[in-house]
């Protein structure tokens, strides 16, 4: 079935693998990438597939309500898939408003286009949210998540984000408006901008440079191979049920000292250093304020009505991760530039200074 799918923050980390899987899967379908190429945003992500006929780049911003009115008259797209997100929790805290503007207005935009824009009606229309755990808070050393969890977001990341899921869920029960939401734990993965934990210390590890860990290291995340995560929203689109939440996890809890410690060890190995070479490296650094201590995803409801679970464990995909960054540093050095140096000395101070 021909089908026009906007993919949202596509040039993204985890839009970049959605769209990828898209292109390939359904050639079919025809599928526009919208990404404003902020900072995060990088088309480098996407030239195996850049060049094939049913794949289409757009580019602008979501908080644009008449850009968006004007994208959506233009394709009449069938099925939305909204990944287009600021999404980092350090920047979240030193500016919160770009955090409220992306997150909860571009939300809001684009279900406002859709609800304008699919006047025949919403049969086989999908509006797809794609969220994260951080939106339930933090969790003590037991427990999981569930979909019904509480919202209980602590910083200003997951309070916006928190806002359009409400805002989503609002729009299917107000407007009847057909959505599906997930909400999913840390990705890792090939082409993540190294602010993030795994490739800013596979990065930092290659150069000989200090690896920041915030606090003591004791704060734990379930850790999701991206391409798994690509799989799950795959499966979510085609299968999942109108209004349901579904909760994807990797059943991958680290402590993010073991995760590191781990990684150094792969590190050592695939540079061939001399063992603990790459741990020497560790440096702990003034904690993030209001730091969540645990994440931990329960994904038995898409394992059981979806059928999906994570293909790699997270060693296997430590390791694919690292092979990545690795064999693709001309990415790495286009990626840290100026700008990033800039944000990367002012984000890291130690406990002592």
């Amino acid at each position: 079935m021909e089908k026009t799918i906007l993919i949202t923050g596509g040039a993204g980390f985890i839009g970049s693998h959605v769209v990828r899987l898209f292109v390939n899967k359904y050639p079919e379908y025809k599928i526009v990438n919208l990404d404003a190429l902020t900072y995060a945003g990088n088309l480098e992500n996407l030239t195996d597939v850049d060049q094939k006929s049913s794949y289409v780049f757009e580019k602008g911003d979501i908080r644009d309500a008449d850009f968006i009115d004007n994208l959506f008259t233009k394709y009449q797209f069938d099925g939305v898939l909204h990944l287009a997100a600021e999404s980092h929790v350090d920047r979240s805290i030193s500016d919160p408003m770009a955090f409220i503007t992306t997150n909860i207005i571009g939300t809001v935009n684009l279900l406002n286009s859709a609800r304008k824009i699919w006047t025949e009606g919403f049969e086989n229309k999908l509006f797809y949210h794609i969220s994260t755990d951080e939106v339930y808070g933090s969790l003590g050393e037991e427990g999981f998540f569930f979909e019904y969890t509480g919202y209980d977001p602590r910083s200003p990341y997951s309070a916006s984000k928190a806002s359009s899921d409400h805002l989503v869920r609002a729009y299917y029960h107000t407007y009847g408006l057909p959505v599906v939401l997930t909400n999913c734990s840390n990705n890792y993965g090939a082409n993540q901008f190294p602010e993030k934990l795994i490739p800013l210390a596979i990065n930092n590890i290659k150069n000989m440079k200090p690896i920041p860990i915030y606090g003591k290291g004791e704060n734990i995340r379930d850790w999701l191979y991206v391409v798994d995560h690509a799989r799950a929203i795959d499966m979510v689109f085609h299968e999942g049920k109108i209004g349901e939440t579904y909760n994807i996890g990797g059943h991958n809890e680290w402590q993010n000292i073991d995760l590191i410690k781990e990684l150094c060890a792969i590190m050592d190995r695939k540079l061939k250093r001399e063992a603990g070479t790459s741990e020497s490296l560790i440096t702990y650094v003034k904690d993030r304020a209001g730091h969540d201590l645990r994440y931990a995803i329960d994904a038995t409801k898409i394992k059981d009505e979806l059928g999906w679970v994570p293909s790699l464990q997270f060693t296997e995909g430590l390791e694919k991760t690292v092979d990545w960054y690795l064999n693709n540093q001309e990415w790495m050095n286009r990626i840290v530039s100026g700008d990033y140096e800039k944000y990367y000395k002012k984000q890291y101070v130690t406990r002592d200074s």
